[in-house]
């Protein structure tokens, strides 16, 4: 059996384009996101604030998966949030 010429190399590559962009994209706001978590962390030292808030990190947790519409399930938006929130945890103890 001969195979058919295909196009999807050509969309295969712009797919694939699309992702590099995205992921450029989710770079630059984990970046915005890191820079806030600092300034706010500023915040909490200069006033005496606790630096932690367990609270908050489970309700960033509740929230994300709420909004999530798809296709990543809640189990993955949940581990996706608890590495990110520990990465700026980590990022703010190399900071003190």
């Amino acid at each position: 059996m001969k195979r058919r010429p295909s196009n999807s190399k050509p969309l295969l590559h712009r797919l694939r384009q699309h992702i590099d962009a995205v992921d450029a994209r989710l770079l630059h706001l984990l970046t915005q996101r890191a820079a806030l978590a600092l300034h706010v962390r500023r915040i909490k030292k200069r006033e005496g604030w606790k630096l932690l808030d367990p609270v908050r990190e489970q309700a960033i947790l509740r929230r994300m998966i709420t909004a999530n519409s798809g296709p990543l399930t809640p189990q993955a938006v949940r581990a996706i949030y608890r590495t990110i929130l520990t990465q700026m945890r980590r990022l703010e103890q190399r900071a003190s």
